[in-house]
This record gives structure tokens, sequence and C-alpha cells, in this order.
């Protein structure tokens, strides 16, 4: 049985909506981001957005709720013109100026539905304000700026069968600093690691996974609200909040160092969380 035929509790991941936190500035990645809102900021010629859709398309997703933000206008247009910029086209210029393409169409299988959910709002005030467009009683949210090489397959069934209002990711941080590792004498350096992963302790890589049920009794009208501290923190001490531990690669692209290594690592081949097939 492949990925996207599999279901917990009669629900299919094509069912559940990805709400996608498309709305910061990236003031840290300005070198990168000036003219653009962060999840259009490229890897390897695609927007890290395209990136994050595709990783849930390959366990079976195909609903998107984007909560836009600084410049939705640019994420907006990416998206209304996908096919145009990747196909070949002839255009009348002297009638309806309506491009005929040639050539196999490769689209995306995704429906995408775009919310404008306020320039400075919080994290948790996007997601209320989005939860109008949330009809099933599951849904995945995630960050438009992290990656990685997540089981959302196995996320899916352990947040089903926990019973749990919500499920975490839980990535191994990495260090800011490079590791040194010393011979026995201490005068001579056998291993060095610029970025290493800490194999002690977890903090949040995002990909959530939650019931409609916590956006109603942790989530306000406050635009404020940010998710990351009141309602996680309350979900938390109810017993409500499950981990799921990850392993594998995890990447946050927060500043200019950042989308230069993932850029290097698609370069060369080593992308890690490619999970999806070309």
């Amino acid at each position: 049985m492949s990925v996207q035929e599999q279901t917990f509790d009669d629900v299919t991941p094509a069912d559940i909506p990805v709400v996608i936190l498309c709305g910061g500035m990236g003031t840290r990645l300005r070198e990168a981001s000036e003219k653009l809102p962060k999840p259009l900021v490229d890897i390897g010629g695609k927007p890290i957005l395209w990136h994050v859709m595709k990783t849930y398309e390959a366990h079976g997703f195909r609903k998107f709720i984007l909560c836009l933000g600084y410049k939705s206008e640019l994420i907006k247009r990416y998206f209304l013109d996908l096919r145009v910029q990747s196909s070949d086209f002839t255009l009348e210029l002297s009638g309806d100026h309506q491009p005929v393409f040639h050539g196999e169409q490769i689209d995306e299988g995704w429906e995408v539905t775009f919310a404008e959910t306020g320039l400075l709002t919080g994290t948790g005030g996007r997601i209320r304000r989005a939860l109008p467009y949330i009809e099933s009683e599951t849904f995945a949210l995630t960050y438009g700026d992290g990656i990685g090489d997540v089981n959302l397959t196995a996320q899916l069934r352990a947040h089903q069968a926990s019973n749990r209002l919500a499920t975490v990711t839980g990535v191994h941080p990495t260090s800011r600093f490079g590791e040194i590792h010393v011979d026995p004498t201490g005068t001579q350096v056998v291993e060095f690691n610029e970025k290493p992963t800490l194999a002690t302790g977890w903090v949040s890589g995002g990909f959530f996974l939650f019931q409609r049920e916590f956006a109603e009794r942790y989530l306000d009208d406050d635009p404020d609200l940010l998710l990351e501290q009141a309602p996680l923190q309350r979900v938390a001490r109810d017993g409500q909040l499950g981990i799921f531990q990850h392993d594998g690669f995890w990447a946050g692209m927060d500043t200019f160092r950042d989308w230069t290594d993932l850029n290097r690592r698609w370069d060369l081949g080593e992308a890690a969380w490619k999970v999806w097939k070309d």
C-alpha cells in the first residue's frame, strides 16, 4: 500500500489541510530576501515554500492553506503564474493574449487557499484567521521556512493513535558553534564539525498536527497571539501535546548562511529533505 493510499481512522492525508505560516518578513535574511517574502527565497531555483509543499505531497497531502502577510501579492502571483513560468507557449499579441501551451503540462496536483492574515499578526492569530478554511477535524501546520525529511506518514499515524489534541515534531538542536574533537594528548584536532547536531535534547522543528478543537480551545482573536507561547504552553500543561521524534535531517532557513548552506547541499545532490520523485 502506498503512502497516498493509507488511511488512519478513516482520514487520508489528502483530506487533511496543511496550514503554512507564510507571513513573516525574514529580516535576518535580507541579503537573499530584500525584495521577496521569505517563503519565496529560492533553493535550487525553487522557493523554499515549494520544497515544503513537495515534502507534504510525497506523503499524500494535497490541500494547502497559506497564511499570508508580508508581500502576500508576490506569493499569490507566483502560483497564478506557475504554469507560464514552467511551460513553452505561444502568445498571439493581436488577439486575446491567452497563451497556447505546448507539450505535456506538468502541474502540481495541489489545492491552495490563500488567506490574508495581516501584516503583523502573530502566528496564533494567523491560524485563528485561517480557521474558516479548515473544514476537517485534523489539520497539519508548519512554517514556510523549515525543511526536513520528516516521516509525515508515521507522524500522522502516531498523532491519531495518541488521541491528543496536538503533536509537535521534535528535532535535535544544531550548535551555532564549530565542534572540535581532540586527540588524547590535547594537542591535535582529529575532527572538526562546522554546525554539529547535538545528540541530546529536543527543540520544535515545526511540522505539527492539530485537532480543530485545539484551535477552538487555545486560540483567541488576539492578533498578537503567538502559537509558540501561551497556546502550546497551555496544551502541554493539559497533557494534550505529543511529540514525534525526528532524528533525520532538519533545517530552518533563518539567516543568509543557512540559505547558502541549503543551496550548496542542493547543488551537490545532498538535499536530504528531497523525499519526492522528479
